[in-house]
């Protein structure tokens, strides 16, 4: 049973080896770099409280004199912070693997919840059509007339004004998620709506039809199966746009609250100082946040050509 088993994966492993998605992989050394850079801002974000030598977000560990240190290599800085510090003596490049952390893990969140909820009526709204189709798709077109920030900005302030008694260090994350999500819920739906008007005239789909099979079995059983190809590539670069919208409201103030500075957070904390000769502060944060951003899209659009089957 165990020779069976690892037979199995042996043969699993060839066949990923030899398909046409690793070929494409291989191929371009660029999107190997993206995804090493990608795989690498995730292994530093999930292992941040071994790897940081310092806890940003213990507040009682932080030295104020340490404040504004420049980095390790310029006059005054000091080898214990290697790319200086901000203004309430963290060390930046600490502060920098705890805020893509809380970044990313708003990203993955986020983009979760958006795709389950397009998902969902992009299936109902293809499969049943009629009034419900009409329904889903007009929100989706009203939404569509306004940017996604402001949506995100329309939805924290509503939040904040119908739960006042709500701490924002408690709530922020998830209010951030909410925004998030329900500003890219529509392109999921739109996405999945369009492949099940396809797939339900199929033959497998009436054979399910004729045995008497109810219509979310079909739907989640053989519908859904066949349209996730188009979604997860929609995900993937939706991370990127996510993380990008995450920093975008922190760098305005509605976001991660400064006692747990995300990379937005930090951003924003840094442009008080920019001018005044602490550049550092702002332009690090700012390097991480776009090296991670433009790796995510890069896997992404590699993915969106791998999986269409006229580029191959």
């Amino acid at each position: 049973m165990e020779d069976k088993n690892i037979k199995e994966e042996t043969n699993w492993f060839a066949r990923a080896i030899d398909s046409d998605i690793f070929y494409s992989f291989t191929r371009s050394k660029l999107v190997m770099v993206a995804a090493f850079v990608t795989f690498a801002y995730f292994f530093i974000a999930l292992f941040a409280p071994i790897l940081a030598t310092q806890n940003p977000f213990d507040l009682g560990s932080l030295d104020l004199m340490d404040g504004l240190t420049p980095p390790a290599w310029q006059e005054g800085g000091s080898s214990k912070f290697l790319i200086g510090t901000d203004d309430q003596g963290r060390d930046l490049l600490s502060a920098i693997m705890y805020g893509s952390r809380i970044s990313l893990a708003v990203g993955f969140t986020s983009v979760f919840c958006a795709a389950l909820l397009g998902i969902s009526l992009g299936l109902i709204s293809g499969y049943f059509g009629g009034f419900i189709d009409t329904l889903i798709m007009r929100i989706a077109d009203i939404q569509l007339t306004f940017p996604s920030i402001l949506i995100a900005l329309l939805i924290d302030g509503t939040v904040s004004a119908l739960f006042p008694e709500v701490r924002r260090e408690d709530s922020a994350f998830w209010v951030l998620v909410l925004a998030i999500s329900l500003s890219f819920w529509v392109q999921y739906a739109r996405t999945v709506r369009s492949s099940v008007l396809v797939e339900k005239e199929r033959e497998y789909v009436q054979a399910a039809k004729l045995i008497g099979l109810r219509p979310f079995i079909i739907m989640l059983r053989h519908v859904l199966p066949n349209v996730l190809g188009p979604v997860l590539v929609i995900a993937t670069i939706n991370l990127a746009l996510a993380i990008i919208t995450e920093a975008t409201l922190s760098f305005l103030g509605v976001g991660i609250p400064v006692t747990q500075p995300s990379l937005g957070t930090l951003i924003r904390i840094g442009q008080d100082f920019l001018f005044s000769g602490e550049w550092w502060i702002t332009i690090f944060p700012g390097v991480a946040l776009a090296i991670i951003v433009l790796s995510v899209n890069l896997v992404g659009d590699w993915l969106r050509d791998a999986l269409n089957p006229k580029l191959r």
